[in-house]
């Protein structure tokens, strides 16, 4: 079976992409999942989280690392989809031409928008290239305060925008900084049940949109 290619695209920095990243994959590879791993972000902070991965619990073949000029996107999630179940695609934060050939191979994007007008604002750029590439597109609503009329207002102008927005919502929690600097997802430290929650259900929509 050829694996199944996630983008996680976003223009605004400080939006998430590298959290989601990390805590998607954590998760799909505790339910036993193999994951490949691409960053085409020259910042780096996906590998520097793999290293610290590495460091902490050592080699785990089902889960590989590597990374690519933003054209290379297409070529390497070719030949890691080969050998992988899934392969996550960290793009850099901008909308240029040079993000076409990761959206171009998705089967599903996500866009992290963390809660607030500005970073919804920057996600349209984003929504206008997708839909050129006809990319199937999930908005991921990161960083939220649950119960605030922020947090909604942001939902509703999301669906606003006309693409889908996840249900499952990561909340602003210390926990997934923390776990990110040590190489850990949130379902690898056991320390927030809540935060595991969030990721397990945004996992489980990825997956029902990716039969």
């Amino acid at each position: 079976m050829v694996g199944r290619i996630i983008t996680i695209a976003q223009q605004k920095g400080g939006s998430g992409k590298t959290t989601v990243a990390v805590n998607l994959a954590v998760c799909l590879r505790g339910r036993g999942h193999s994951v490949g791993l691409l960053d085409t972000d020259p910042q780096g902070s996906l590998g520097r989280w793999f290293l610290e991965r590495l460091e902490r619990l050592g080699e785990d073949e089902a889960l590989e690392f590597t990374t690519s000029s933003a054209w290379g996107a297409s070529y390497e999630s070719d030949k890691l989809k080969k050998r992988f179940d899934y392969v996550i695609i960290d793009t850099p934060p901008k909308i240029d031409s040079d993000l076409r050939p990761a959206l171009r191979v998705a089967d599903l994007v996500l866009v992290p928008v963390a809660t607030s007008h500005v970073d919804l604002w920057a996600t349209e750029g984003v929504l206008d290239l997708a839909r050129r590439e006809k990319c199937d597109t999930l908005i991921v609503l990161n960083r939220t305060r649950p119960g605030t009329r922020l947090a909604g207002e942001v939902a509703e102008k999301a669906e606003e925008l006309g693409a889908e927005v996840a249900a499952a919502q990561i909340a602003n929690r210390v926990t997934y900084a923390e776990t990110l600097g040590q190489g850990l997802g949130a379902s690898d430290s056991g320390r927030n049940p809540v935060a595991r929650s969030e990721i397990d259900a945004l996992t489980d929509e990825v997956l029902a949109r990716l039969p």
